[in-house]
């Protein structure tokens, strides 16, 4: 059956992902689908053992192989394949029989971007539900504090004795430090600057101040695609953004006292048919900030870009929920990955913005 002509040209128009091999599990034929999920050309493993093509620790090949035997069809649900390249996908496949021959169809289903897209949409609904959250408990906060804060300054004209006037000039002092800080939670109030903006000016006004604060001491290093366009976009909002992100990997690299041996790295990428929540996008400006510091714990990781989060005693897990909320009004996203020596913090922006939501 791989050997018809028609049969070839019927699987290789299907969108879906399809490996036809025989009873020993050489590969007969790769549909145009497979060739690019797994990354192979069909010509060169054409005949080839499946395993080259992928392997699984749930003994995937194992099953094939005792299926070739039962000619039994059955389906594997969310299965981690590692590619001969050493990518992985999470993947959903139906083994087949294709007759008396011992031979199976497999059909693959891929679910990284599924799986992806809907981990997006939960973020940004527990995000924007933090956000509602924050700016109800920030009214009702900065309400009381005005009222302490005028009550204080008028005690401070009533009282007799100047030497009691540090305690209401300390109640003063910290009403206005707990309206900053209830500020800060909200974030920016100023409206959008909707203009044309070259992200390669956003890291390089980026850079030069980080340069400046770390003295030369941390080595900074660009890769970028200078065939990007600009996207439309708030230049300020961009630079606040991608700055509270390489602030957090400097802040990281000094607790580990590695500034010195540190390197930021700032890489601009396009990507093709991304999806941000569910809108789909044709074009996507990937923008990364990359360390190779001591990374973030794994039970940190997932509750990074929510408000009062942070994994140093003294910081106020502001800075990277701000940046969220910023790409978050551009209609992007923000990624994190991390493990020791190296975390990359990935902004997705559209390249046409929907500005009226804004």
């Amino acid at each position: 059956m791989a050997s018809d002509p028609n049969f070839k040209q019927l699987l290789d128009s299907l969108n879906t992902a399809v490996l036809v091999v025989d009873r020993q599990l050489r590969l007969r034929h790769l549909n145009s689908a497979a060739e690019m999920l797994l990354e192979v050309s069909s010509a060169q493993m054409q005949g080839a053992a499946v395993g080259r093509c992928f392997d699984d620790a749930d003994t995937a090949l194992e099953s094939l192989r005792n299926n070739a035997d039962t000619l039994h069809t059955y389906t594997k649900r969310r299965a981690r394949w590692q590619l001969h390249n050493g990518r992985e996908l999470t993947v959903d496949y139906s083994v087949t029989p294709t007759g008396d021959d011992g031979g199976l169809l497999i059909e693959i289903q891929p679910l990284d971007r599924l799986l992806r897209i809907s981990r997006d949409e939960a973020l940004m609904s527990a995000q924007e539900t933090t956000r509602n959250l924050v700016r109800s408990m920030a009214h009702e906060i900065k309400n009381p504090l005005g009222g302490i804060r005028g009550a204080a300054q008028l005690l401070a004209r009533e009282l007799p004795d100047d030497r009691l006037e540090e305690y209401t000039r300390i109640i003063i002092d910290e009403a206005d430090r707990l309206r900053n800080l209830v500020d800060k939670m909200l974030g920016p109030r100023q409206p959008m600057q909707w203009q044309p903006v070259n992200v390669h000016e956003v890291l390089e006004r980026v850079a030069a101040i980080l340069s400046a604060e770390c003295a030369g001491r941390l080595q900074i290093a660009r890769d970028y695609d200078p065939s990007i366009p600009d996207l439309p976009g708030d230049k300020e909002q961009l630079i606040q953004a991608v700055l509270n992100i390489v602030r957090n990997s400097v802040q990281a690299l000094q607790e580990g006292d590695m500034l010195e041996q540190g390197c930021i790295t700032l890489q601009t990428r396009i990507q093709r048919q991304f999806t941000i929540g569910r809108r789909h996008h044709p074009l996507v400006v990937r923008l990364a900030v990359i360390d190779n510091g001591p990374g973030i714990p794994d039970t940190l990781l997932q509750d990074i870009f929510y408000p009062m989060i942070s994994g140093r005693p003294e910081g106020s897990g502001l800075g990277l929920a701000i940046s969220q909320q910023l790409v978050n009004q551009h209609r992007g996203l923000i990624e994190c990955e991390s493990r020791p020596g190296r975390t990359q913090f990935f902004i997705y922006l559209p390249l046409q913005a929907e500005q009226h939501d804004a």
